[in-house]
This record gives C-alpha cells, sequence and structure tokens, in this order.
C-alpha cells in the first residue's frame, strides 16, 4: 500500500528567483508578484502551472513559499513568508482556524464570508458559509492543486455537511483553469437558506451568481433599509432580494424587485413571503437599462432607488465605458427619485476606484437636473477584509445620497 504523495516536499521544492531590484513591493507585504519582475528562463516555463516553489531575490535571499503559473500577469501568489513552511492541510488548518475566528466574533449566526482570498492568506481561494454548507471557489491553479489538503483541513475544522465547488469564475480561465460546478460532499435539495439582518432568505448555492448570495453588501443594504419605511422603493438588480426585502422588512410601503433573472426573483418572492411582506413586494423582470429608462420615460418616481449592479470595469481597459455605464445608471436612478427622497449606487469593480466612481454619479445625477449630498460611503463587510499592502482587494464601494 502507498502513501499518497506529499503536496509539498520542502526536499524537492522548486525555486523561482526574481529579476534584479524587483522584490521590493513583496517585501512590503504585497502577496503578488508579477510575470515581468521574474526570471522567465526555460527552467521556470517548464513547471506545471500550480507549482509549489520557493521564491528568490536576484540576490539569493528566500522571500516565502507562493504558487506559481507563469501564464497570467499575476505568476507568483505568495503562501507564507517563512520559505520553510510546508503548504499542505495542516497549514490550510491553521488559516481555517483564524478566519473562523475573526468571524465567530464579528456575527452571531454561521452566515459569511469564512475566507476572502489573500487578505486570510489563502490566495486564490473563496469559501462562503451557510450554516452546514461550504461554497468554495479555487480560481487560481496553486490553489486547484491544493484542493485534497484544502477538503482535508474543512473536514478537521468545521466538519461542514456539504460541500459545494463553484469553480466557474472567470479568473480560471486567465489561469488556464476549466470552469466546473461540483459537489464533492453532501447533497442539495434545492435552495438553501441565509439569515441576514435578522431576516431570511434564500440562495441557489448550485446555480446562483457567485456562491449563491452576496454577502459583502450586508452593511450596505442595512443602511438603506434603516431609510426605507413607509417608502416607496425601487429596487434594480435586485437578485434575490437582499435590499429590497429587507427594506420591506423594515417597513417600506411599496418595493419593486427589478432583475432579469426569473428564478432569483422567484427566490425574492419566496423570501418576502417567508418573512411576511409579501404583499408590499413586487417584481419586474427585465433589462435594468431598459427598464429605468422607460420608467424614466412614464414619470415613475420613488422614494428609495437602490442600485447594485454587475461589476461595469472588470479590467482597465475598460474604465472609459465602465465610467459611463456608472454615470448613465446615476443619470437614470436619481430621475426616478421623488423630491426628498433618496438613492444608493453601488460599484464591485476593483478598478473603478472611489473617487472616480462618486464623479461619474456626480456627473449623471447632473445630467438628470438633479442635485444631491453624499450621505454615507459603503464599503464590504468585515467578513471581507482587505489587506493594506493590496489595494486589489478593496473593491466594494456603495454611495448613499439624499436626492433635490
Amino acid at each position: 500500500m502507498t502513501s499518497d504523495p506529499v503536496p509539498d516536499d520542502l526536499a524537492t521544492r522548486p525555486t523561482i528567483t526574481l529579476a534584479p531590484r524587483k522584490e521590493k513591493r513583496a517585501e512590503q507585504g504585497h502577496p503578488w508578484i508579477y510575470s515581468n519582475e521574474i526570471v522567465l528562463d526555460e527552467r521556470a516555463k517548464a513547471l506545471p502551472p500550480g507549482t509549489l516553489v520557493t521564491v528568490l531575490t536576484g540576490a539569493g535571499r528566500r522571500l516565502g513559499v507562493a504558487s506559481f503559473n507563469f501564464h497570467p500577469l499575476v505568476s507568483l501568489r505568495l503562501f507564507d513568508r517563512d520559505p520553510g513552511r510546508r503548504i499542505d492541510a495542516g497549514f490550510f488548518a491553521g488559516r481555517l482556524k483564524r478566519a473562523l475566528e475573526i468571524r465567530t466574533r464579528l456575527f452571531d449566526e454561521p452566515y459569511y464570508r469564512l475566507v476572502h482570498a489573500e487578505a486570510d492568506g489563502l490566495p486564490g481561494l473563496i469559501i462562503d458559509r451557510y450554516g452546514p454548507a461550504l461554497v468554495c471557489q479555487l480560481n487560481t491553479a496553486g490553489m486547484a492543486l491544493l484542493e485534497p489538503e484544502l477538503l482535508k483541513a474543512l473536514d478537521q475544522v468545521l466538519k461542514p455537511e456539504i460541500v459545494m465547488l463553484r469553480n466557474d469564475s472567470a479568473a480560471r480561465a486567465m489561469e488556464g483553469l476549466e470552469t466546473e460546478t461540483r459537489l464533492v460532499k453532501g447533497s442539495l435539495d434545492g435552495p438553501f437558506t441565509v439569515r441576514e439582518n435578522g431576516m431570511e432568505f434564500l440562495a441557489d448555492l448550485a446555480g446562483g451568481q457567485k456562491t449563491g448570495w452576496f454577502f459583502d453588501q450586508r452593511p450596505n443594504r442595512a443602511v438603506t433599509a434603516a431609510l426605507a419605511k413607509d417608502m416607496r422603493v425601487l429596487d434594480a438588480y435586485a437578485y434575490t432580494g437582499g435590499f429590497g426585502v429587507l427594506a420591506a422588512g423594515r417597513g417600506a410601503a411599496e418595493v419593486t424587485l427589478l432583475d432579469r433573472s426569473e428564478p432569483a426573483l422567484a427566490l425574492a418572492v419566496e423570501a418576502a413571503r417567508r418573512n411576511g411582506v409579501a404583499d408590499r413586494v413586487k417584481t419586474l423582470q427585465g433589462d435594468a437599462f431598459e427598464t429605468l429608462d422607460r420608467l424614466v420615460s412614464a414619470k415613475e418616481r420613488f422614494d428609495l432607488v437602490l442600485l447594485d449592479p454587475p461589476a461595469f470595469v472588470k479590467s482597465k481597459k475598460e474604465l472609459g465605458p465602465g465610467s459611463r455605464g456608472y454615470r448613465k445608471l446615476a443619470r437614470l436612478g436619481s430621475a426616478l427619485v421623488g423630491r426628498g427622497g433618496f438613492m444608493m449606487i453601488a460599484s464591485c469593480s476593483h478598478n473603478m476606484a472611489l473617487d472616480p466612481f462618486v464623479e461619474a454619479v456626480r456627473q449623471g445625477i447632473q445630467d438628470a437636473g438633479r442635485t444631491a449630498r453624499l450621505i454615507h460611503t459603503g464599503f464590504a463587510g468585515p467578513d471581507h477584509p482587505t489587506l493594506p499592502a493590496l489595494p486589489e482587494s478593496s473593491y466594494l464601494k456603495a454611495l448613499v445620497l439624499a436626492v433635490d
């Protein structure tokens, strides 16, 4: 009987050397090293994507252990600054325990993002927790190779009943990985319950967007719902009702949920029923821009307009078109706000920094002939930590404005 192969053998682990004087950012805590900072000789290019390597400076000093894939721009992703650290199930268990300790201090119930990639010391890995169910995204070649060690550690630390791999993100294509959705433990018999902000929602763990729910918007949902009492609310890009159904639960007089996905709206309606607010919630199925434009033409007005679109700027080259998209969305949204009302508009594009996002929104509001004051700027919840040395890990912005 042969033993399982060692996932990370320190005696045989290969090395990758940085180009001269290219170690400064890594030494300052940035966990990514780019392909143009590496000596990409034939030996390096021959390494299988995702190989664990010891990273050396041009002078031969060891910087740490990383996964290596020379194909994408981000070629090295640092796991640990200790080059002698073995990346195995024990390593994963340690990082998972620390991530769990933080979340259990933050939340009373086990519904949150448990692992937020580099910010939790596990590059390329996302884990969202739905009570006894875990949904994981392994977005890099290095993390994909370490799947067996990860699964061992999950059983050791959390003992989940269900583990779903939602390996269907666009990031995998850049790593040369195929996309897949795979249930590796337990069974799913339909949508899964999510409890958030004191209410109950539904998430499709197998077929919904991302992992089925967007935990990052939790605090921004709470802020906007606190404004909603007795208001007429429009929730565009409503998905499964996180913003709009919560607003109804906080006393909104009427909520309209707008989304192009019929299955998502069906889950939102069921969430409204479960929370006893179905009589104040209605749905509109259709493209957001087209429907908003039609509502503006019909001179519809709402007291609170919520705009939570998908990422408009997925790369730096999309910054111009994406900025124009946010500007147009702000114009349409603010045109629908009645006098004395409010608007929330969000961006989940890390390539769209806060200041240019605010400027695009300002221009859109001006285009609509309206004025507004910014009363709250929100970000992702604390289960989505950021690394100060990695600005790219700060991506979500939510602006709440009083519109005049």
